[in-house]
């Protein structure tokens, strides 16, 4: 028996949005993967609202990587700007704020999120989200958020939570790795233990079940970051995202973001048997080459593997990862290194700290 599609709340916005909240202003936080399952923009559903008379929408806001989802690299801010079309601003939340500054919710009653998570703990839109919601406590700002369904499913949970001293932006409230929560289940999350006075409305999908992927959804997939073309890609992320602090290409300036990893010093041929040999679950690898067209070793060779998952259900990111890391340190001490700070605005501690949440000495202890 078929499963059926799921269903998001962007598809019946206009049923779902809730009675108490019509006819107020409302800025809606959304970035290129805001989209129907029907692939109709959220921003054209809010304005459907709003010809309505149903809401006011008189502000846009974006995360990191842009609006339009434009930005390539991770670290590179971009800067507000008008809406062509629409004539209202649209507000950078990754640049100069990170939170809603108060003259950008000037003229907003409402916060409207719609954005498509990962699963990660460190990618960053679920913080964007969380910076939201402290800003609406303090103001007095209703917070809608529309569910959506955790790409890498709802159940595998891997990674500890951060030490305290080690929050960041890609981590500002403890959580594990590979979270297992859905968007909108962070937002309970985070008003339950952070923001009890926000006033928050959860707006909830249908069909969606904790064991799915996010091709068993029947949805489209759309990029979220230009960096994450594809389920594949994000099934390794949570591992993989780890290789930003350090000096070995994660494969960014590539076609296959986090799913090749290498740099010029490494044997690949070697490192691919090596890891073979150890008969890590749901994952075997091949040695590759490649060259990066932007971001570490641009223009030079890299060599090193390719991941191919064999069991999604068996594969375990995080630790997978951590074991490629200790593998990449011990046998070549000369050439491998930690990534110096700054990293996602943290200017002191190592960007693999941040990343693992705790103190470089105990990345390797890294257990659920």
């Amino acid at each position: 028996m078929s499963t059926p599609p799921v269903i998001l709340p962007v598809d019946r916005l206009d049923h779902l949005w809730p009675d108490r909240l019509r006819n107020r202003r409302v800025g809606a936080v959304l970035h290129a993967a805001s989209m129907t399952s029907r692939l109709d923009p959220t921003l054209a559903v809010l304005e459907s609202l709003s010809s309505s008379g149903k809401i006011k929408l008189t502000a846009l806001f974006g995360p990191q990587h842009g609006f339009e989802t434009t930005t390539q690299d991770n670290m590179i801010e971009w800067a507000s700007y008008r809406h062509p079309r629409l004539d209202i601003p649209i507000h950078s939340l990754y640049g100069e704020h990170r939170e809603p500054s108060d003259e950008m919710l000037d003229g907003v009653d409402i916060l409207f999120i719609d954005l498509m998570d990962i699963g990660a703990r460190y990618y960053t839109f679920i913080w964007t989200m969380f910076l939201c919601m402290k800003a609406a406590e303090q103001r007095g700002i209703s917070v809608v958020v529309a569910d959506r369904p955790n790409p890498i499913n709802g159940i595998d949970i891997e990674g500890r939570p951060q030490e305290p001293d080690h929050l960041s932006f890609v981590g500002l409230y403890p959580l594990p790795i590979r979270h297992g929560k859905t968007i909108g289940e962070l937002a309970r999350h985070f008003q339950a233990k952070c923001f009890p006075g926000v006033d928050l409305e959860v707006l909830p999908m249908e069909n969606w079940n904790r064991e799915q992927f996010y091709d068993e959804t029947g949805l489209p997939w759309v990029m979220p970051s230009p960096n994450m073309p594809t389920i594949d890609t994000a099934i390794v992320y949570p591992g993989m995202c780890l290789f930003e602090g350090t000096n070995v290409s994660e494969g960014r300036g590539t076609t296959r973001p986090f799913e090749l990893f290498g740099a010029p010093w490494i044997d690949g041929e070697r490192l691919t048997g090596e890891l073979n040999s150890l008969s890590l679950p749901g994952v075997k690898f091949r040695a590759a080459s490649f060259e990066p067209g932007f971001q570490k070793y641009a223009g030079k060779i890299c060599r090193g593997a390719q991941f191919h998952i064999t069991d999604r259900r068996a594969f375990q990111p995080v630790a997978t990862a951590l074991t490629i890391l200790k593998i990449l340190k011990e046998e070549y001490r000369s050439d491998f290194a930690w990534k110096e700070p700054p990293y996602e605005y943290e200017f002191k501690k190592l960007p693999i700290e941040i990343l693992c949440g705790r103190p470089e000495s105990a990345i390797f202890d890294e257990t659920v």
